[in-house]
């Protein structure tokens, strides 16, 4: 950047008083004529800026330039020129004005920081103002100055996240008082969770406050918080004003269990893992360590590899086609409706028994039963049936029941090994493996249904006698001898089981990784989106909280 707009960028301090009788607004460096946006979303011409250049990259000059027209703008509370100097002014406009009238910013003063190329951090320390109370408001953020498509103008590139970093498309910043209640969430012991200690509970425990804030007996104060796109999600508390008084909403996590899956999903990126009691459906602990903040562990939809052979092995098992100890060919590959499928690295097992298969992860051991099969819904029906998949749980928040679609041809047969069509998410493979351990169905709770008389999800049966038996049978030779061996080496005492999984996904360069185990009456699943074999990264986070049981 040539000094003069690096001057420009790092000395500006755009200072706004929202209700006040001026505007602090300083004069732009080198400029001449108004900024108009892209040709689609504004109108006016560009100056002094698009003169010098207008099209290839945008320069260093034009970056200081149109950064700082657009802060100053802004500050001002200027929203029609903040927005005519990005590239989707329709979108901007009103973002821009809801910082003043729906956020409740009184003042704000915002500071220019270097710029990164075309990228340009800044500061915002504002003051919010609610009925004669105020309070800071500071943050950082970041913008990015691109070429308008069209028009060949500078512009800023829109995106919510420079309103505010956590802003995501279609939200909105908004204070005032909420419509729930806080609530002082507790551990099935009586110790309190925060999002300070459990940082990856936030968006759990928001969504409790939304369907218990005021069944808890609380009442509401006043704060900012961003008012999500859809109508199911919570809204996200950034800052409080004046406290509410929380009401005591009961859970059954358990605080050691979670502290112990926080750390976990810590060491990996893209993380989400799920812990289950297999004798009540108790959820344990959920937690993810993702950029983007998405509860995957129990809103995720993808394919769980191998993990799903769980629900495979029993269907087949039901139907007398295998048995725990009975020899089954597991060959290098299978073929199916013209689909090749291979074992990894290509192996094959001769003579061994239906576990080695299982333990091994043999894919074509499973593949080549379909003809014996002769029923393309019958994995689905033995999971919705015996293991609870897509029955409309309520655990008491949203989440995702899983989903095991009927198909036919090659992607029936992708879907005995967890590919194709099939969805899950950590929490659905915590309790396929806590049906399996007891042989029972018992829909996964964060809160007890009778705080609020919800009606849980029953599957229709049970799996069949011996079934669940050969089931902890051969997740445990997995744990012991199998693919899980590694990872479950780590987990103490004997009564432990596992199973291994990885996924491909198009486009991805590494698969998906996939890992459950069970340990005592605990069950845990985990996935680590392109973190490779099951074992590599999963197996290990899932090791690590059963560990804490």
């Amino acid at each position: 950047m040539n000094g003069a707009a690096k001057g420009a960028i790092v000395g500006g301090v755009f200072l706004a008083m929202a209700g006040g009788a001026a505007y602090g607004v300083v004069t732009l460096v080198g400029d001449s004529g108004d900024h108009g946006g892209d040709g689609k979303n504004g109108s006016g011409g560009n100056g002094a800026v698009t003169a010098q250049r207008a099209s290839g990259p945008v320069t260093d000059q034009e970056t200081g330039q149109i950064a700082k027209a657009f802060l100053a703008a802004w500050a001002s509370g200027d929203a029609r020129t903040a927005a005519d100097l990005t590239n989707n002014a329709q979108a901007a406009q009103p973002a821009v004005a809801d910082f003043t009238s729906k956020a409740l910013v009184s003042k704000a003063v915002i500071t220019p920081g270097t710029a990164n190329g075309t990228t340009v951090p800044f500061k915002v320390e504002a003051e919010i103002t609610h009925e004669g109370t105020t309070k800071p408001f500071v943050y950082d953020s970041q913008l990015t100055v691109v070429r308008g498509a069209g028009s060949g103008k500078p512009l800023v590139d829109w995106q919510p996240s420079v309103i505010h970093p956590q802003l995501q498309k279609d939200e909105r910043l908004r204070a005032g008082t909420p419509a729930s209640p806080p609530v002082k969430a507790v551990d099935r012991h009586g110790k309190e969770l925060t999002p300070e200690q459990f940082p990856s509970l936030r968006p759990i425990l928001d969504a409790l406050r939304k369907a218990y804030g005021e069944k808890a007996g609380g009442t509401p104060g006043v704060e900012v918080w961003i008012e999500p796109a859809g109508a199911d999600a919570p809204k996200r508390t950034l800052t409080t004003l004046v406290e509410g008084k929380p009401g005591q909403l009961q859970t059954v996590l358990d605080a050691d269990v979670q502290a112990a899956a926080e750390k976990a999903v810590a060491q990996y990126a893209e993380a989400s893992v799920v812990a289950v009691q297999p004798s009540t459906g108790d959820v344990l602990a959920v937690a993810n360590h993702r950029q983007d903040g998405f509860n995957a562990a129990m809103l995720g939809r993808r394919a769980p590899g191998s993990t799903m052979k769980i629900v495979t092995a029993a269907m087949l098992l039901e139907k007398g086609l295998v048995a725990a100890d009975r020899p089954a060919a597991c060959p290098p590959s299978a073929t199916w409706d013209g689909k090749v499928f291979r074992n990894q690295d290509g192996f094959s097992l001769q003579g061994q028994p239906f576990s080695t298969s299982f333990a091994r992860s043999c894919n074509t051991a499973f593949i080549s039963l379909i003809d014996d099969v002769k029923d393309n819904g019958a994995l689905p029906r033995v999971a919705k049936e015996a293991f609870g998949i897509g029955l409309d749980w309520k655990t008491g928040i949203p989440s995702q029941d899983g989903s095991v679609p009927v198909t036919s041809g090659s992607a029936a047969a992708a879907e005995y090994i967890g590919q194709g069509a099939i969805q899950m998410n950590p929490l659905n493979m915590a309790s396929i493996t806590a049906t399996a351990r007891t042989g029972v169905f018992r829909q996964p709770v964060l809160v007890k249904a009778s705080l609020d008389g919800r009606t849980l999800a029953t599957a229709p049966r049970s799996l069949a006698p011996g079934v669940s038996a050969q089931l902890v049978r051969m997740m445990r030779q997995t744990a012991t001898s199998g693919t899980a061996a590694k990872a479950m080496a780590a987990v103490g005492g004997s009564d432990k089981g596992a199973k291994t999984g990885s996924a491909e996904v198009d486009g991805a360069t590494a698969p998906d990784s996939w890992f459950t185990g069970f340990s005592g009456d605990v069950a845990a699943a985990a996935m680590v989106e392109g973190g490779g074999h099951g074992a590599d990264a999963a197996g290990p986070i899932v090791a690590r909280v059963l560990n804490a049981s």
